[in-house]
């Protein structure tokens, strides 16, 4: 049998792992870098490398159940929504009980991966080494690198308060008796308001636009374990959904915020299960977008305006992977098409893990992915022919961007279980092929 391809792996956050993992137990040969003295990135509060946007209240939004890897169970002693340090602990778990723990090297990051003229990847750590692979997969995630508002609001320059992304928040003590407008209507924005709501003398919600809020239990159970049969068609499951979450909470506008201008799941939804309690009790209150900043006030497009200690900028995040030559693979406006978000499609040897945002947790994705491209390096699966790729990247972008509302934050989305499931049909075709 001829010798596997030899890989390296950039990154060893949730995805990185669950791609060494797989790797690890097929027997390709690889190595995996990362940035950190520990693996979990995102998950990891207080990181060294400086990517987490962890903070000390933060729970996940989706269920233990949903988020596990398939062959490692979080422990049952967990909560349905556990704290981080705990899916940080688990991750460390993880990687012991595989024991792939000596196949990373920490503290190291990659200056720069070149593809060369042979077909080889040459990769320079900035330790000052430089290696050489058959295949690199990427792993780097795609929430770490702030995009602030475009353009600034104006007198933001001039503002008399403290402004700052979401990702550079940690604590709620930053919050305490000040006055707090937190900009977004996203998981995050959701989070720190209500931290903010706890501890701070006012605070408000501004909204560039509406979204659906999903409570986190629907039924007594996990609302993301609601019955989901990607087998059905999506216009069946989405009334249904639409149905049981008007039931569960009513309507966004009941609550001062604003309507949305998508039907559910058009948009990413937000999973809160204390928003609209807080907001209720008169502790958040809703604000349209920002107009203009101006002394140590803001400023709202209805005209209103309110004193503000803190603005917090919820506005998400950039794909960017700075060991790529920008002209050689990047991702403008935030879109960097892909087969199935892990293949490209002009170069054979690079692979994405965890590209992707789907209405339900990475890892389990991740993980399909990592064993997708590992019967790839194999030779147990084939990709398409080059047009029939394509095309079927056309179709899936095409019913995406139909969908989902226009903007930077819906270009790499997913249904957590088509996703899944397309993916299974593709890889027996692959395997026929």
């Amino acid at each position: 049998m001829p010798s596997l391809p030899k890989i390296c792996i950039i990154g060893a956050g949730s995805s990185g792992i669950a791609g060494a993992k797989v790797l690890h137990e097929r027997g390709i040969p690889f190595d995996c870098f990362e940035t950190s003295d520990r693996v979990g990135g995102n998950w990891v509060f207080g990181n060294p490398n400086g990517m987490s946007a962890a903070y000390t209240t933060l729970h996940i939004n989706t269920s233990r159940e949903r988020m596990e890897y398939s062959d490692y169970p979080m422990p049952k002693s967990y909560p349905d929504f556990p704290h981080h340090a705990q899916i940080a602990a688990y991750f460390d778990d993880y990687v012991d009980h595989f024991g792939f723990r000596d196949a990373i090297t920490f503290q190291t990051g990659i200056e720069h991966a070149g593809l060369d003229d042979d077909g080889l990847w040459t990769v320079r750590t900035d330790t000052g080494e430089t290696h050489r692979y058959d295949g690199v997969i990427v792993a780097n995630g795609h929430h770490w690198d702030p995009r602030w508002p475009e353009p600034a609001f104006p007198g933001s320059d001039t503002f008399e308060g403290v402004q700052i992304h979401a990702h550079e928040y940690t604590d709620p003590e930053i919050f305490r008796d000040k006055s707090v407008v937190v900009l977004g209507m996203g998981n995050s924005a959701m989070d720190l308001a209500v931290d903010a709501s706890y501890v701070g003398k006012a605070t408000y919600l501004a909204a560039r636009r509406g979204a659906h809020i999903v409570p986190k239990y629907i039924f007594g159970k996990p609302s993301d374990q609601l019955p989901n049969d990607p087998r059905v068609p999506w216009a069946i499951r989405r009334r249904m959904l639409e149905v049981i979450i008007r039931m569960a909470v009513g309507k966004p506008e009941d609550y001062g915020l604003p309507k949305p201008d998508h039907r559910l799941a058009d948009a990413h939804p937000t999973v809160s299960g204390r928003i609209l309690d807080r907001i209720a009790h008169g502790t958040i209150t809703p604000k349209p977008n920002i107009d203009r900043l101006e002394g140590g006030e803001v400023v709202f497009t209805d005209g209103s305006r309110v004193e503000a200690d803190v603005v917090v900028y919820c506005t998400g995040y950039k794909i960017t992977f700075p060991f790529f030559d920008e002209d050689f693979i990047s991702a403008p406006d935030n879109d960097l098409p892909l087969f199935r978000r892990v293949f490209h499609p002009d170069i054979s040897s690079v692979f994405f893990l965890g590209l992707l945002q789907p209405l339900g947790a990475v890892m389990p994705l991740a993980e399909a992915q990592s064993q997708w491209v590992a019967a790839y390096l194999r030779g147990e699966y084939a990709l398409p022919p080059a047009a029939a790729m394509r095309a079927d990247m056309e179709a899936e972008r095409a019913s995406m961007f139909k969908r989902y509302v226009a903007s930077k934050r819906h270009t790499i989305q997913v249904d957590f279980d088509d996703y899944l499931h397309e993916l299974a049909k593709e890889r027996a075709a692959g395997a026929e092929r």
